[in-house]
């Protein structure tokens, strides 16, 4: 009649962490996490995990691969968790003071963990590289869709951001326009009130000139005054209005 193996029993490589400063039942909680996975899976699970046990079990499963590879010559990549489990070890016991005279009782619990790693059969072997092959074919293909789909948005965005540089360019070239309209028309206002002060100070001059004394001589200075300001007035709007333009043209960019 065929009996059952022990745990502390059982074939492979151990190692073993004595007197943790915590109780067997908190270790327990992370080792039933990596009991039977690969060691890189249990790694991996040891590392994300956020409770304190995890690195007191992630040195220890170290440590049990480290004598696997050293002492029996079994590559890291056959390797699983066969066993792993956690004993009580002694407990310490300490006394707190309490009210009238008395002492309160504090329990620290230790425990002894221990990890087995064992080697994976042939056929376990076998089938773990066809999952690996299919699974590497498929994220291959994956990868290639990802790329094209990246590619695809990458062309998305250098169409827009073309479109985006036209766009404003055109309204750059727009603004010079509207720039070079208000100079002209400024330009146009004082060629045009520039005619008319000429004529009127001719017209004064005239005036003067078939006078005889002092009456029309201040309405000449009047008439030379009037278009002096006149000009002063056009070219203070013709350099408002460029200003005005080179604003709106900031504020566009």
């Amino acid at each position: 009649m065929a009996t059952a193996v022990k745990t502390n029993e059982r074939p492979g490589t151990r190692a073993q962490v004595r007197y943790v400063r915590m109780s067997a039942s908190k270790a327990r909680v992370v080792l039933n996490l990596i009991r039977g996975k690969h060691v890189v899976e249990a790694t991996e699970i040891l590392s994300f995990s956020e409770r304190l046990a995890s690195k007191v079990v992630d040195k220890c499963l170290r440590s049990a691969v480290a004598n696997a590879v050293h002492n029996d010559e079994i590559p890291t990549e056959e390797l699983y968790v066969s066993a792993c489990y956690a004993d009580e070890g002694p407990t310490l016991k300490r006394f707190r003071p309490r009210a009238r005279g008395r002492a309160g009782r504090i329990h620290k619990q230790t425990c002894h963990i221990t990890i087995i790693v064992s080697r994976y059969s042939d056929a376990e072997l076998d089938a773990r590289r066809d999952a690996e092959e299919a699974k590497a074919e498929s994220g291959a293909s994956t990868r290639s869709a990802g790329s094209d789909r990246a590619a695809r948005v990458a062309k998305s965005r250098a169409a827009a951001e073309a479109a985006d540089a036209e766009v404003t360019e055109a309204d750059d070239v727009e603004v010079e326009e509207e720039v070079v309209e208000e100079v002209e028309v400024v330009e146009a206002d004082d060629t045009a009130a520039d005619t008319a002060d000429e004529a009127e100070a001719d017209d004064a001059s005239d005036a003067a000139d078939d006078g005889s004394d002092t009456d029309d001589e201040p309405v000449a200075k009047k008439a030379t005054k009037k278009a002096a300001a006149k000009k002063t007035t056009k070219k203070a709007a013709a350099k408002k209005a460029t200003k005005k333009a080179a604003a709106k043209k900031d504020e566009d960019e």
